[in-house]
């Protein structure tokens, strides 16, 4: 592989895969990232358990770092994994079904000069492959990994960014070991929310504040089974799981403040909106999308107080 020499901070691009249904995707993934300005000093593909996908990307892909992750199964694990290959003084993650925008990565990075900025994260636009579902509130346009109604409109502080848009500084990464390993993503489930739970420690163990930069954008590809209701509804159910998961390692309810407010705030406003929608347009896709509210917060509440109540019974042995 390559090594690009115009980058001066040696900045690394490190994409997790797994699975041989998104080659193409991935394939896309890694043109976008190098064709940065400046571009990456590497980019580096960490492969989970699949031998048979590691050999395809260092035939298909040889201008990349490829990584044999043989490993804990998991998204984070995995991650850690091409950490580990990389060189970059700075590492900015991208998922292997994302394509970075232009001038993604400068604009990504470019707050890290601010020594009290800990990580940066960018906005996700959905690339909708079976088109847009009229149904879907904005509120929840988390359940596909993009950026939803309630989060800034402009650059700001911000509790947590995704890992699939994000850029840390090597040192404060290893500081809390990287990605709490066997803690959440593992092929198509997602039970923990992991990049919410490296968010949290880092702030914490560095003093910093994560920050939001809309300016940073990458489109994240949607197939048309994750455009259904049933998919939106299990989403949501695992979210509710993944936060009780979050608290329960974290040790305090006082890092969901974020979701109580889009839950009490964002989420009811949106429900007046879509009603009234319904009510002045007569459109019956508005009123759909109340629907999708209410049934989207009861699901993900319904998944957090099982899982909640699951992990007391446990600690009360």
């Amino acid at each position: 592989m390559t090594r690009s020499a115009q980058n001066p901070a040696k900045i690394s691009v490190i994409i997790a895969a797994h699975t041989f249904d998104r080659c193409e995707e991935l394939t896309q993934a890694v043109a976008s990232a190098h064709g940065q300005q400046p571009p990456p000093y590497e980019v580096v593909v960490a492969v989970d358990n699949n031998p048979d996908l590691y050999e395809w990307v260092c035939k298909k892909l040889p201008d990349v770092v490829a990584v044999d992750h043989r490993g804990r199964r998991g998204a984070g694990s995995t991650r850690n994994a091409g950490v580990r290959a990389a060189y970059g003084s700075i590492l900015a993650f991208l998922d292997d079904d994302a394509i970075a925008r232009p001038h993604w990565l400068a604009n990504l990075t470019a707050p890290l000069v601010r020594e009290n900025v800990v990580g940066v994260g960018g906005h996700v636009e959905p690339v909708w492959l079976g088109g847009v579902p009229k149904w879907l509130p904005d509120e929840f346009l988390f359940v596909v990994g993009a950026s939803y109604r309630g989060m800034p409109k402009t650059a700001a502080p911000i509790r947590n960014v995704w890992s699939e848009n994000m850029a840390v500084r090597r040192a404060d990464f290893w500081k809390v070991d990287g990605f709490r390993e066997g803690f959440g993503k593992t092929g198509l489930e997602s039970t923990a929310c992991d990049d919410t739970d490296l968010c949290i420690r880092m702030a914490a163990a560095t003093g910093g504040i994560w920050w939001y930069e809309p300016s940073a954008q990458i489109g994240h590809i949607v197939p048309p089974r994750r455009g259904t209701p049933r998919f939106f509804l299990q989403r949501c159910y695992t979210e509710g799981k993944g936060k009780a998961d979050m608290i329960a390692v974290l040790g305090s309810s006082q890092k969901l403040r974020d979701e109580r407010r889009h839950a009490t705030h964002t989420l009811p406003l949106g429900a007046l909106r879509e009603l009234w929608r319904a009510i002045s347009h007569l459109e019956f896709a508005a009123v759909q999308r109340a629907a999708a509210i209410a049934a989207g917060l009861g699901a993900a509440s319904l998944g957090y107080a099982l899982r909640r109540a699951r992990h007391i019974c446990l600690s009360r042995g």
